[in-house]
């Protein structure tokens, strides 16, 4: 029942965390102005990210982080493919339906977006893996606060410059100087949310043991 019960846990975990990354990355081509710079509105679904990313290693581990971002790697990979395919499809015109130049300018998203995208996550979620262990190993089952958010903080510091640097300095879409200015902002950003959803960490944690334990 203990098994069936994690199990359990960790598919709805695992449902919620796929779903918000690959919503973040279809949305994410949407430019915002948060005061004078600019960041990706696909910064929206990452809080629930977060929240799902500590709670899987809390209960599962690095080996079930590790696992289910290449998963979802791949995932996100497969639906730009479909999108791909869908958009060399012609559309059929007319009144009130969508146009190949409207679902183009949503979904068409640049090359360059998507491969900054998926390699930022990589990247991030394994470093985020790897400090959460790490400060859990020094302080045991105390302190959830800290390994959560302090492996937030540096995880989405290399997510924040590696996705803008690749997406849209590399390319030549932004000068260094608004780069650097997006990129902070952008993980400044990442960083108050995930400093205001700890107290979510706190809840999913004492559900999950109530649900597991039966408590």
């Amino acid at each position: 029942m203990f098994q069936s019960k994690k199990n359990t846990v960790y598919i709805i975990l695992a449902g919620i965390f796929i779903t918000n990354a690959v919503v973040a990355e279809l949305i994410g081509g949407k430019l915002i102005h948060v005061g004078s710079a600019v960041m990706s509105i696909g910064i929206l679904p990452w809080p629930i990210v977060f929240v799902t990313t500590d709670l899987i290693n809390e209960y599962f581990g690095e080996k079930g982080v590790r696992k289910l971002s290449l998963i979802t790697a791949s995932l996100i990979a497969y639906t730009f493919i479909i999108l791909f395919f869908a958009m060399k499809i012609p559309a059929v015109n007319g009144k009130g339906l969508v146009s190949d130049m409207q679902f183009n300018g949503v979904f068409g998203q640049s090359m360059w977006i998507i491969v900054g995208s998926l390699i930022a996550f990589v990247i991030s979620q394994l470093i985020d893996v790897t400090l959460f262990h790490f400060v859990k190993n020094k302080t045991g089952n105390k302190m959830i606060w800290l390994r959560s958010t302090g492996s937030t903080v540096i995880s989405q510091l290399f997510d924040s410059f590696i996705v803008a640097g690749i997406a849209f300095w590399l390319p030549g879409k932004m000068t260094t100087e608004v780069f650097i200015v997006s990129a902070f902002t952008g993980y400044f950003v990442k960083l108050i949310i995930a400093v205001l959803m700890t107290p979510m960490i706190y809840l999913g944690h004492s559900l999950i043991e109530k649900y597991i334990h039966g408590e």
